[in-house]
């Protein structure tokens, strides 16, 4: 039912499915994203960071071909847990837009600065993209 009351027209939930399987094609999925709380450890103690103004970039070099994301936003810099939530979308949206640019063999970890919370999407995306390149993350662009 509409919220007028009114019943639904023919053909509303089918464009509203193609809908959602579009933007869920747009989703990191599960294989693509780090869950092992292992493989943070090894992207902490690997080697040195990539620091900027709005994220660190630390990296976990695999044996295998691969690359998947990681994103720690802390309670420490984010008190409330809006800007945890917040700041994770806008690191996760940024590699989204521009993981096709990156080598596949690491895991990449983010880690979110207070900045962050302040910074426009192209910001964020531009600082990704200088680090991932200082780090030699990048492929051919």
């Amino acid at each position: 039912m509409a919220e007028s009351g009114a019943p639904l027209e023919r053909g509303v939930r089918r464009d509203h499915a193609r809908e959602l399987s579009a933007r869920q094609k747009q989703t990191l999925s599960r294989h693509q994203r780090i869950t092992d709380s292992e493989v943070f450890r090894k992207a902490f103690d690997e080697e040195r960071p990539q620091v900027g103004k709005l994220m660190v970039l630390r990296l976990a070099h695999l044996e295998r071909g691969g690359l998947r994301l990681g994103v720690v936003t802390s309670r420490r810099t984010f008190r409330r847990s809006v800007d945890r939530n917040r700041a994770r979308r806008k690191l996760r949206e940024a590699y989204r837009r521009n993981r096709a640019k990156f080598k596949p063999g690491a895991d990449v970890v983010l880690v979110g600065r207070h900045k962050l919370l302040h910074a426009s999407a192209q910001d964020v995306e531009k600082e990704l993209l200088a680090l991932a390149r200082r780090a030699g993350l990048m492929g051919k662009e």
